[in-house]
């Protein structure tokens, strides 16, 4: 079976990690066309995955764009579709990764006569997206897509009830390699050294740094902290959020934090950083599709808590295998993070079966067989 899959990013973000660890299962048998040239580009070439950038200038869509925008940018599209159109010839499937690729997947395949596939990656609602953008995506989804991969039961209701239908989606779960997430206990005390955070209780926000992200509830829930409780932000601006950048440097030194706060920008180092935190804090205002970061640090064998919204549900269970609040409450976090603190070997016990049960429920080799199992099932039927 040959696949184009298509994604509108050059940058890896988690929708783009999650494309990577499918196509490396299919070989040569594999091209993903980008829409914008990146870093993206160079991992899935580190990765030997087949990779060709489409684009050299990016389509001024963006999630909350109106009709007029979407209308302005079909001159870039054009020549785009072209390229698509011909190597689309060459492929048995049209895997659409993103909303963009959506798009110009779903006229490639109009026009080639190839099944597409869309993997759903977000929670279509009006929180994330503009009215037009959904229109387009489910209407595009019902009318062209053989499949659709819905990375969580979240992300497959928000779809439904924004007129999709029910019939083409299946929930796949992101898959991980737990190898990947090994580390040594020499790399972490080398680590926490560099990172001047020995005798500390440190807790993790491995993020973008970007408002919907909530690095600020997380800072004002370490105010409510005691001295030994440190944060280090993983992660930086992406897409133009410059300005909360230095709202969050501003709030920290208004909190009088500066000590207590480590923003260490983007990182290779995730497993080994994950696992020399005490506790990693995810804090969504908006719900989450997924959640990918709680699964590696469930992987890393760290203790997770997680704003109780979208896709995060389905991964943690309070008291079980990690913490829940309500998104955006700074006092719910400050007393998770307070009795993590004043009991760490309950903790440890608990991030010990998150590890256990997340290394078999998200293995990538299981995840990948049963995509590849929906592909030939829907592919028989096209």
């Amino acid at each position: 079976m040959k696949i184009l899959f298509l994604d509108q990013s050059g940058k890896p973000g988690g929708a783009e990690l999650c494309l990577m660890d499918i196509a490396k299962s299919y070989g040569q048998g594999a091209l993903v066309g980008l829409f914008a040239d990146g870093d993206f580009r160079k991992l899935l070439q580190q990765h030997h995955v087949p990779v060709q950038v489409l684009a050299t200038q990016l389509i001024p869509v963006r999630k909350h764009s109106n009709f007029l925008t979407a209308l302005a940018s079909l001159g870039q599209i054009a020549p785009l579709l072209t390229k698509v159109v011909i190597l689309a010839q060459e492929y048995d499937i049209i895997y659409a990764n993103t909303q963009k690729a959506l798009v110009i997947g779903a006229l490639a395949s109009f026009l080639t006569h190839r099944p597409l596939v869309y993997h759903l990656h977000d929670i279509l609602s009006l929180e994330h997206f503009s009215r037009t953008n959904l229109a387009i995506a489910v209407t595009l989804a019902n009318r062209f897509a053989s499949l659709i991969i819905a990375n969580s039961q979240a992300s497959q209701t928000a779809f439904i009830q924004g007129g999709g239908k029910a019939k083409l989606t299946e929930v796949v779960y992101n898959g991980f390699d737990a190898k990947n997430y090994a580390a040594s206990a020499s790399e972490v005390k080398k680590l926490r050294q560099e990172l001047k955070i020995e005798g500390k209780f440190v807790v993790g926000h491995f993020s973008r740094l970007a408002p919907w992200k909530g690095q600020h509830i997380l800072i004002a829930a370490l105010s409510e902290c005691p001295p030994e409780v440190t944060v280090i932000l993983v992660g930086d601006a992406l897409f133009g959020e410059q300005d909360y950048v230095r709202q969050l440097h501003e709030q920290v030194t208004n909190l009088k934090l500066e000590n207590r706060v480590k923003f260490l920008g983007f990182r290779r180092d995730i497993p080994q950083l994950m696992a020399a935190c005490d506790l990693i804090a995810h804090t969504s205002t908006a719900p989450e599709p997924f959640g990918r970061v709680i699964v590696e640090a469930m992987l890393c064998g760290t203790p997770v808590v997680a704003a109780k919204a979208g896709g995060v549900m389905e991964l943690v269970e309070h008291g079980v295998n990690g913490f829940l609040v309500t998104p955006g409450n700074t006092e719910e976090l400050s007393e998770v993070i307070n009795t993590c603190v004043t009991t760490r070997e309950t903790i440890a016990k608990m991030a010990n079966h998150a590890q256990a049960i997340a290394s078999q429920r998200f293995d990538m080799i299981a995840i990948n067989q049963q995509i590849a199992q929906l592909l030939s099932q829907r592919l028989k039927t096209h």
